[in-house]
């Protein structure tokens, strides 16, 4: 029988609670030793199966195919999908911002309590795992070391073609998986040294099992909680691809098990057709029999009929259609906390079955079989396999949709699918650079502000804002922070000379200031009028201010040396500089006068007016450049929000500025994040796709339909994805975080201060200042 033995040893009733757990030893590398064979165990991540469009699902399907027909004939092979409840105290741990004793702290409670309340309502406080164990009989250890390294880079390979990413877990996690399904609720607990506890002799059984377990014919319970083991007895003739999603996506604390035993397709032929030329033989002696009994018009019986053409079907795709035979079961364990409760599940399970014409079943007298079965030790107690082809295997998919959920990140809302918590952190990807775009009243703005206020709380990172609108200052304010009036006229002085000392590496501090004033003299003097001339002459001028002058120059410095060069270019320049030195529009040609030391600093230009906005935005991404190359020496990180980023695109020395000035960014420990509606308008610039296609954070809110089309070319958005950023409401959307994309749900509560102080909406704001006015009133 080509059937390998698995897990097949005499059940014996079991004397304690870690007697039930079937692992003899915990080796290193992840690989867990149990009776007669090993088994080592990766995670890997979800994929946007769900809402992919009907050609990439099939792109996926058949990538899943080629993955199930590398499975070794060998080993046993298990999926399992995992539904983990996240406990109020460890979701408190790990979603709350802490308090500081400071004034900062209502807020802190307001986001904790947004971010409570998204986690907790609807039951999505549920968190996914998913888990390839492969298992094999082998010698030894170091035999199976081999083994699963070739297993491992095998599904590192096809899963990555897929667009998931998979890691073989250590023991230590492999270990906390069990310790958390065994102790539910007390997640936190679990503290293992594996090699003191070697030296001790001590059982690592002992700090992962319940107190109590106790096996009954169709339920068993674990400490506090009832369980039940379901599996599938009877499989459809064609089976929909969204059964397992179906199942997984209640918010119920359970595992899903899918067992797979590969055949080679030698020996799958031979078993095919020795069972087709049984099924002809019996045909032949029914015929034979009904011929003798004078019955020569007798039909084929429709039984054996039905089975020759599923073989002959069977034979044709293993010859035909490179489909491997597989051996299959699927074994579901679900947790509640009472025993009503459990019975109500199995029946909405066992419906869910029905509804995709499958027919699961309760494993009397075999619950402890189920359980070790389900869970991913990669061993296989129970007797529910059925034979199936490759194709019949991969229509189980595993996957639905991407989730996120960074470690010390930011929640940006839920994730619309799965109702579960959408948890980013942007200095963990390769280039935190992005965007949020979206059509004028889409909240741009608003989700702009919603992203740097937990930055604000929860990091000491500083945040640094450009705006044109006047969107940003009542939460400056509201937060302690700085903001800055830049207009023609104003007290407020930065001056376009100043050069930052903190820059190191490769940069030239000169070439950087050189450059940001080509830049800044495209805006003054028009793209056509610099050529290779002029930009000597301001070089060279350049260069001599910054390095025979002991104080730092300002504009004016730069006007009366340009004067002094013999070229008339020089005279040109400096002529179309006028304005800006000793003309009405003179505020960048003075001294720096403003503190720029706070964490959160505002520049608002909205008063510059049109001519003088691109270059108001030139001179302030200097300064933040400045402050960013401080900020590099001392180790800290600064976020940069660039409202109505269009602007910069509009002219080919600032748009070449900007992409400059966005990728230096990277490695001086800042985070770029430009801000527009105008998303086909940046795209006629190769900058701005540029731009966009490199940043691996781009927030979409709802997009114009011109947009859409444009932005699903350049970030291959299937159109069933489209469809949550076309006619979207306020805070619905589509996140782009490097790979992955994400459909979420950011809505706010109104009914908190900082909504107060985030909203743009003209009626919100004139009831709040009338509110004001009608409090001042009172303390008059």
């Amino acid at each position: 029988m080509w059937l390998p033995k698995i897990s097949k040893e005499v059940y014996k009733l079991p004397k304690s609670v870690q007697k039930s757990i079937p692992v003899l030893a915990a080796h290193p590398n992840g690989i867990f030793e149990h009776m007669r064979e090993y088994s080592m165990c990766c995670r890997f991540s979800d994929i946007n199966y769900a809402v992919a469009d009907e050609e990439k699902k099939k792109e996926m399907f058949f990538g899943y195919q080629d993955l199930i027909n590398t499975f070794d004939t060998g080993c046993l092979t298990k999926i399992t999908i995992m539904n983990r409840r996240v406990n109020a105290g460890q979701l408190k741990q790990e979603l709350f911002i802490p308090e500081k004793g400071d004034r900062m702290d209502a807020y802190r409670r307001e986001i904790n309590a947004l971010n409570f309340e998204r986690a907790t309502v609807g039951n999505n406080n549920i968190i996914q795992d998913k888990y390839i164990t492969v298992s094999a009989q082998k010698r030894d250890v170091q035999e199976a070391k081999a083994l699963f390294l070739r297993v491992e880079n095998n599904l590192k390979g096809y899963l990555a073609e897929l667009g998931s990413r998979c890691e073989r877990i250590s023991s230590y996690e492999r270990l906390q998986v069990l310790h958390d399904f065994f102790r539910t609720g007390n997640e936190s607990d679990f503290h293992l040294d594996l090699e003191l506890m070697r030296k001790k002799g001590h059982d690592f059984k002992d700090y992962i099992s319940p107190d109590g377990m106790e096996f009954q014919d169709s339920c068993f319970k674990i400490d506090d909680l009832y369980g039940r083991a379901i599996c599938l007895r009877e499989y459809p003739s064609y089976m929909q691809d969204t059964m397992i999603s179906e199942m997984m996506d209640l918010p119920k604390q359970m595992i899903l098990s899918l067992d797979l035993i590969a055949k080679s397709t030698g020996e799958a032929i031979r078993v095919v057709n020795a069972k087709l030329l049984a099924i002809e033989t019996e045909i032949a002696n029914s015929t034979k029999k009904a011929g003798q009994l004078g019955n020569w018009n007798a039909s084929v019986p429709l039984r054996l009929e039905r089975m020759r053409d599923e073989m002959r079907e069977m034979l044709h795709d293993l010859q035909d259609r490179d489909q491997r035979l597989i051996l299959a079961q699927v074994t579901i364990v679900h947790l509640a906390e009472s025993l009503e409760e459990l019975n109500s599940d199995t029946d909405t399970l066992m419906s869910i079955g029905r509804k995709h014409m499958c027919q699961f079943g309760v494993l009397r007298y075999q619950q402890e079989q189920g359980l070790n079965t389900a869970l991913p030790y990669g061993l296989r107690f129970t007797e529910t396999l059925r034979t199936l082809t490759t194709e019949s295997v991969a229509v189980m998919v595993p996957f639905t949709t991407q989730e996120v959920w960074d470690r010390g990140g930011i929640c940006y809302g839920t994730n619309q699918i799965s109702k579960n918590l959408l948890i980013a952190d942007r200095r963990q990807l390769m280039n935190g650079n992005g965007f949020i775009l979206g059509v004028p009243g889409g909240g741009k703005s608003f989700f702009a502000k919603a992203e740097m206020v937990p930055v604000y709380l929860q990091t000491n990172d500083d945040i640094l804002i450009i705006d044109p609108e006047r969107e940003y200052s009542p939460l400056v304010r509201l937060l302690g922070g700085e903001v800055i009036h830049i207009a023609a006229g104003s007290k407020s002085h930065i001056n376009a000379m100043d050069l930052s000392h903190d820059i190191t590496g490769d940069d030239d501090p000169l070439a950087i200031k050189s450059e940001f004033l080509l830049s800044l003299a495209e805006q003054f003097m028009g793209t056509a009028n610099i050529g290779p001339r002029q930009k000597s002459i301001i070089d060279r001028c350049t260069r001599k201010l910054l390095t025979r002058k002991k104080t730092v120059p300002t504009l004016k410095d730069l006007y009366d040396l340009l004067l002094s060069q013999p070229e008339d270019e020089a005279k040109d320049i400096a002529l179309c500089l006028e304005i800006f030195v000793t003309g009405s529009l003179n505020t960048f040609a003075h001294h720096t006068n403003v503190d720029t030391n706070n964490r959160l600093i505002c520049y608002d230009i909205k008063d510059l007016g049109a001519h003088m906005k691109g270059t108001g935005m030139l001179v302030v991404l200097d300064a933040i450049f400045s402050r960013v190359a401080r900020n590099r020496a001392m180790g800290k990180r600064t976020w940069i929000y660039i409202d109505e980023v269009w602007l910069l695109f509009r002219y080919q020395y600032t748009s070449d500025y900007l992409s400059e000035f966005w990728r230096r960014m990277r490695k001086y420990g800042g985070l770029m994040t430009g801000i527009t509606q105008n998303v086909q308008d940046i795209l006629k610039s190769d900058n701005a796709s540029t731009m966009l296609a490199n940043s691996e954070f781009i927030l979409m809110l709802n997009q114009a339909a011109t947009d859409s089309q444009e932005l699903a070319k350049l970030l291959n958005i299937s159109d069933s994805q489209l469809s949550y950023i076309t006619n979207a409401p306020q805070g619905h959307g589509l996140l782009r975080r490097s790979s992955a994309l994400i459909p979420f749900d950011a809505t706010f509560n109104t009914n908190t201060q900082l909504y107060k102080a985030m909203t743009t909406k003209i009626e919100e704001v004139a009831q709040l200042e009338n509110q004001g006015d009608k409090n001042s009133q009172g303390k008059a």
